[in-house]
């Protein structure tokens, strides 16, 4: 749960550890210090930050959250369960901030990723679906609710959806 310095710094200690043991011979040390490297490097590219921003964005301190998601410098590069979440948060930034095409364009994103499990996935579901009643679409408003209907187990999940039903019926 490190931000990138933290595993920059990692990297460089371990760098440090297997040259000096290699200057000292100890070729099963430096072995182990390359393998911790490469475990480093690997979850750089792989888990980035996205777990020390979601303890923020759980804390509801949306501005480090978004500070520590801007380091991810290649998302597409991300584990696919890291890469749900990451865009989970990205859009629920974005909603909070007013920013409905980006929050749009990242639930999108996130709805085509694996997240913590069904009933999250009802929710960004019904996330766009609020986003196209929005926009005055009923029809991909009622898209979206006949999907969340189908992941949704929990009875708030359900209760929403059958509110956002209400509201595209009105405008179809």
């Amino acid at each position: 749960m490190y931000n990138r310095f933290g595993r920059y710094v990692l990297m460089a200690i371990f760098t440090l550890s297997a040259s000096v043991s290699l200057y000292f011979q100890q070729y099963q040390l430096a072995a182990i210090s390359g393998l911790l490297f490469c475990f480093v490097l690997w979850s750089h590219f792989k888990q980035s930050s996205v777990l020390l921003a979601s303890k923020y964005f759980k804390n509801s301190d949306y501005d480090n959250a978004e500070k520590v998601l801007n380091e991810v410098e290649n998302p597409d590069r991300l584990a696919k369960n890291r890469r749900g979440f990451y865009e989970f948060m990205r859009a629920n930034i974005a909603l909070k901030r007013g920013d409905y095409d980006k929050a749009e364009f990242h639930f999108q994103v996130a709805s085509r990723f694996p997240l913590g499990g069904k009933n999250d996935k009802a929710y960004v579901l019904i996330h766009l679906a609020n986003l196209a009643i929005r926009k005055k679409d009923g029809e991909r408003a009622l898209a979206y609710t006949a999907k969340a209907k189908e992941l949704a187990n929990s009875s708030r999940a359900i209760e929403i959806i059958k509110n956002i039903e209400i509201e595209a019926n009105k405008m179809a």
